[in-house]
């Protein structure tokens, strides 16, 4: 599966911002997806994941209760909802597909199938 990741872009501190991930393929409702971030100078880190259906989700600790990931399969596209953001939140996040469970995408070193070209996401203070 190709993915393309869109919605980035400059916000202030308590804005919001809403990702968007497109994939292509027949077989998108058969993938768990991912939202990852790089921020300068770090290591990607995990952001959050949902699993093929939508039933689960999965979330970082730094942004649980302000993010919300969920997938429109109908659409084949992936969404991140950015809400109450702030400095540390700003990176290139990117999508990511996986063929196992969204919970694995949680899970350190993770096995991953296909990854998004990323979109920047900058949060002034």
């Amino acid at each position: 599966v190709q993915l393309q990741a869109s919605g980035g872009g400059l916000v202030q501190a308590g804005g919001s911002l809403r990702l968007s991930c497109a994939a292509s393929g027949r077989t998108f409702s058969s993938y768990a997806m991912g939202w990852f971030r790089q921020a300068p100078g770090k290591e990607r880190e995990f952001v959050a994941a949902i699993g093929w259906s939508g039933g689960t989700t999965y979330y970082a600790d730094s942004v649980k209760g302000r993010f919300t990931i969920s997938r429109d399969n109908a659409k084949n596209t992936v969404y991140l909802q950015m809400n109450n953001l702030n400095p540390e939140d700003a990176a290139v996040y990117y999508c990511a597909a996986s063929r196992k469970s969204g919970l694995s995408i949680s899970a350190p070193n993770p096995t991953l199938d296909s990854w998004g070209q990323g979109t920047q996401v900058t949060v002034s203070s």
